[in-house]
């Protein structure tokens, strides 16, 4: 009986049609190249350096990953990390990076990494390529030499002079106290325990030049004249990505950028402090006079030349960056002329992105943060919460009105940015969709 049984059940599973799946059960994950989760790790590692929101770091990761058939990842972008899951044949595979041992990129290497994560959206590269093209990029070394790098600070000094405090006699103390400022940055990149404190070096030394040395006969407000030496160490781009993110509600994000920003902010701050100390006090002199209107302007050339040296852009940038410098100077001063200081940057932030998406659209157009963090740095909204530390610092009593100020500015160049990214999303979705109607509707009539 048994025997006769197994036979019955045996006959009945071959006869039986095929049972059909759970409608429930998800489909297996597509096959993912073993090459993608390493250069994820890494290409993460590139991105948190540039600098970039982890908004913008989440969205290149994700798109690079669909484009390699990775359809179900997870990444969470934190300053300090990306934390990666992928769902394989295999099952999930996690990996954790951190942020570049070197530190911050330069913008030759951001448009490499910029360049090739649009490649790799293209999936036009092999990944094992790209993982080889990334650690080439992260090598390559500055396109100019240390005395080059280092008259790029001056230039860059006297540029933000020009802009911040022209006041004709201070010229040379700019191009001093920035080819000075400059050569400690290049010894720092040598020696570690220097880094460790070079804003606070930096910002005694200044302040003691300008207070005690030079700034007797020169007249003017010595925390005027010594801001535009530091202005390589304000943390302008830093906190105003910190108020995009917070901006966009990744409160862990931007909190924690933004507690750092204030921390180098007081770095600096300390500095002065000390080096006032040192000098027994100052006293403002009478205002001294300015050079004119003009001299702003010249000073945002002076800032892309700067940058051609120090900050080391890609070839055949020059005059891109000029014209993404003056784009949103132009703007910041046309802002001005209708809302109070503070909100200027609002206007000067929202030409930011269409900008840098035009320039980079162009045949021989940069990446766009090549194009941005210069921008970044001429709005210079770290420069108001320096000066404001400072005069708390050294018994002025109208530092807090400049902090207050400072918050303003910082959170509408951070609106400005936002805003302006998301019109120019808008507009780019509005023409695609408009092209396609208008491409059907020709084939049509064609037909």
């Amino acid at each position: 009986m048994r025997l006769r049984d197994r036979l019955r059940r045996a006959a009945h599973a071959l006869t039986a049609p095929p049972v059909a799946p759970a409608a429930d059960e998800p489909p297996p994950p597509p096959p993912v190249p073993d090459d993608l989760v390493p250069l994820l790790r890494e290409l993460g590692s590139a991105l948190l350096s540039s600098g970039q929101s982890v908004m913008d770091t989440e969205h290149q990761l994700t798109a690079v990953a669909d484009a390699y058939g990775a359809d179900q990842v997870r990444v969470l972008v934190l300053p300090t990390g990306v934390v990666l899951q992928v769902e394989t044949e295999r099952g999930p595979v996690s990996d954790v990076t951190g942020p570049g041992s070197s530190g911050a990129l330069r913008l030759h290497q951001v448009g490499a990494v910029d360049s090739l994560v649009s490649e790799l959206v293209a999936g036009d590269v092999d990944l094992a390529d790209a993982r080889s093209r990334l650690r080439t990029a992260l090598a390559t070394p500055p396109r100019f030499g240390p005395l080059l790098v280092v008259l790029g600070h001056a230039l860059l000094t006297f540029a933000f002079g020009l802009i911040l405090y022209p006041v004709p006699e201070a010229l040379w103390l700019y191009l001093a106290m920035g080819a000075a400022v400059g050569a400690l940055r290049l010894v720092a990149t040598r020696w570690q325990t220097l880094d460790a404190v070079l804003p606070v070096v930096a910002a005694f030394l200044v302040t003691w030049l300008c207070v005690d040395a030079v700034g007797p006969w020169l007249g003017g407000d010595p925390l005027r004249l010594l801001t535009p030496a530091l202005v390589s160490f304000l943390p302008g781009a830093v906190l105003t990505v910190a108020a995009m993110e917070l901006t966009s509600n990744q409160v862990v994000a931007g909190g924690s950028r933004m507690v750092f920003g204030i921390a180098q902010l007081l770095l600096l701050a300390f500095g002065v402090v000390a080096g006032v100390a040192v000098s027994g006090g100052f006293v403002v002199a009478a205002s001294a006079p300015l050079l004119g209107w003009w001299s702003a302007w010249v000073g945002v050339l002076l800032v892309a030349v700067g940058h051609r040296y120090f900050s080391s852009p890609p070839a055949h940038s020059f005059w891109w960056i000029v014209l993404a410098l003056y784009a949103t100077f132009a703007a910041q001063q046309l802002g001005a002329t209708f809302l109070p200081s503070e909100l200027a940057g609002f206007v000067g932030g929202l030409v930011i992105a269409p900008v840098s998406l035009l320039i980079a659209r162009a045949r021989t157009g940069p990446p766009v943060l090549v194009t941005t963090l210069p921008a970044f740095w001429l709005l210079v909204p770290g420069a108001l919460a320096f000066r404001g530390l400072s005069e708390i610092a050294t018994g002025e009593s109208f530092g807090a009105a400049d902090l207050v100020s400072t918050a303003l500015a910082l959170f509408s160049i951070a609106l400005g940015v936002l805003v302006g990214t998301s019109l120019t999303r808008d507009v780019r979705q509005v023409s695609s969709v408009v092209g396609r109607r208008v491409g059907l509707r020709t084939g049509r009539r064609a037909g």
